[in-house]
């Protein structure tokens, strides 16, 4: 799916009224509508309802409501939605979308958050349809808490993907009131969170629903407005394709229709799979190798080599599965190198340690492997210290960093505001892939376009689930797989998935998951 930035949709919206003579005001009721269509499907009373049919109590709390009682309460009990819309065209979906409501029979409240005089002039044609439909659009009160809570619905309206500084007092005190109601549905964005990085400025909204028109915004997937965007729903509002240019984003969402894994020629044979080289292990450290290995092998690389050095070969040789070859580095560096140069690819890095051997060993295979090279964890900590050598380096990198390694790498802070930027920016000055952990990981080719993984879950923030992707990324790129950052990220996620399936998001470890990436794998084939 591919995602515009506010920017470019206002420039398509520009377009679509100036050029294509459509309708802004058109654009606005169909908004609307879908917004209305989200709403009506909406199952009543919501989750975040707090009176329930009080009616049933007596004085002293004697009588309960049966399940029947309550079912016959909510059957014909009247539905409510209050509207809170900025002064601008998402307020105007607001009070468009009020008046809809309204005319179906629903109570309504629409509220006015911000100034009259700076009411767009669809904005204003929308409460004029308003008002000849019987409703109103009243000036909202922060002081009145009791009049703006305990609807069925909140209608989140109040800026869209416009905003770019942090929400004024009357605001936030209006997102407070919209948590106490049942369901909160935004319109196109949650207001307070950047459509563009999804940072949140100064408070957002929480959405059960984000009804977003035309096209998906980055914002809605990345940082903190994947979180607060709830399900996520593309309304098309009537902007022609072909106002969206064909190159024109530079951020995808990937999904399951996007990927593809070849079908195995019937004479192939292990050759055909690659070889990959995994530098990897220390004393104290030998469970990430091996994770990473074994994470290789179910990836379908043809040959696997974990290179570990000697004083934990034997614990590596008894933990690692028998299909993976443990090899035992000496004190030759050049042997080593000759050895990694026999790979498709190589991983560095899964508990290497930092010491002297590690480290010149890591900068030898940067500078002089032809081959893919995926660094991670320790490999990376080695490298941002020498991010010359990175730059030096005429073969493909993938670097596969969470916020903190990447604050080290990059030198920002962290936690990393505006991920998908900050991925952009550093895979282009360093003319690497950049893969950046976290929830929705973001891969970051050097061209600029950044891909944003949905899958994954909470039950995969344990220790060795980062070293699992590095050996599964191996493996694909050892197989030469077209954009295999990407498609490993998404296989990993989604054997986290089937693992939280199987096991539970708290029980489920590292190797459940990497157990479950044959079956991912198999859903792509």
């Amino acid at each position: 799916m591919e995602l515009y930035t506010a920017a470019q949709m206002r420039e398509i919206d520009r377009r679509a009224i100036e050029e294509r003579g459509v309708s802004s005001v058109q654009l606005m009721e169909n908004a609307a509508r879908a917004l209305v269509e989200e709403i009506r499907a909406l199952p009543i009373p919501g989750p975040g309802f707090r009176d329930g049919p009080t009616a049933w109590f007596t004085a002293d709390g004697a009588h309960m409501p049966t399940r029947e009682e309550q079912a016959e309460f909510w059957a014909l009990r009247q539905r409510s939605a209050i509207a809170f819309c900025g002064p601008g065209n998402n307020g105007g979906d607001g009070v468009a979308a009020a008046r809809m409501l309204l005319e179906a029979g629903w109570r309504v409240r629409c509220v006015l958050v911000g100034s009259r005089e700076k009411m767009t002039d669809d904005c204003l044609e929308m409460e004029r349809r308003l008002v000849e439909a019987g409703g109103v659009l009243e000036d909202f009160n922060p002081e009145d808490r009791g009049r703006y809570i305990g609807y069925d619905v909140a209608i989140d309206a109040l800026f869209g993907v416009g905003l770019n500084s942090d929400l004024r007092p009357d605001a936030e005190t209006a997102v407070r009131r919209m948590a106490a109601s049942g369901w909160v549905v935004s319109a196109d964005v949650p207001s307070g969170i950047h459509a563009d990085t999804g940072d949140v400025m100064g408070m957002a909204v929480r959405a059960d629903i984000t009804v977003t028109f035309s096209r998906g915004k980055p914002g809605l997937f990345v940082g903190q407005g994947a979180a607060h965007s709830g399900r996520i729903v593309i309304a098309d509002i009537g902007i022609p394709d072909e106002l969206y240019p064909e190159r024109g984003c530079e951020a995808v969402l990937v999904e399951r229709e996007m990927l593809c894994l070849p079908r195995r020629r019937i004479d192939a044979h292990k050759g055909d799979f690659g070889r990959l080289f995994l530098l990897a292990g220390s004393r104290g450290c030998v469970g990430a190798a091996c994770l990473a290995a074994k994470a290789a092998v179910r990836g379908g690389a043809g040959l696997v080599t974990l290179a570990v050095p000697e004083e934990i070969y034997p614990i590596a040789a008894a933990k690692c599965c028998d299909e993976a070859m443990v090899w035992p580095w000496g004190s030759d560096d050049e042997v080593v190198l000759e050895k990694a140069k026999g790979c498709t690819a190589a991983v560095i890095g899964p508990g290497l340690g930092q010491g002297e051997r590690a480290q010149r060993l890591v900068l030898k295979l940067v500078r002089e492997l032809a081959c893919p090279v995926i660094l991670d964890a320790d490999g990376l900590n080695i490298i941002s210290r020498h991010i010359n050598v990175l730059d030096e380096r005429e073969g493909p990198a993938i670097l596969t960093p969470h916020d903190g390694e990447f604050a080290r790498l990059s030198g920002c802070e962290a936690p990393v505001r505006d991920r998908l930027g900050a991925a952009r920016a550093f895979a282009r000055a360093h003319r690497c892939v950049l893969v950046l952990k976290g929830h929705r990981t973001i891969t970051a080719a050097w061209s600029g376009v950044c891909a944003i993984n949905p899958t994954g879950n909470p039950g995969m923030a344990k220790g060795g689930s980062g070293d699992a992707l590095a050996g599964l990324m191996g493996a694909l790129a050892a197989q030469k797989e077209q954009d295999a950052a990407a498609l490993a990220v998404w296989l990993h996620g989604r054997a986290g998935d089937l693992a939280a399936q199987d096991k539970g998001e708290y029980g489920m470890t590292p190797s459940d998951l990497i157990e479950q990436i044959p079956y991912a794998m198999k859903e792509l084939t």
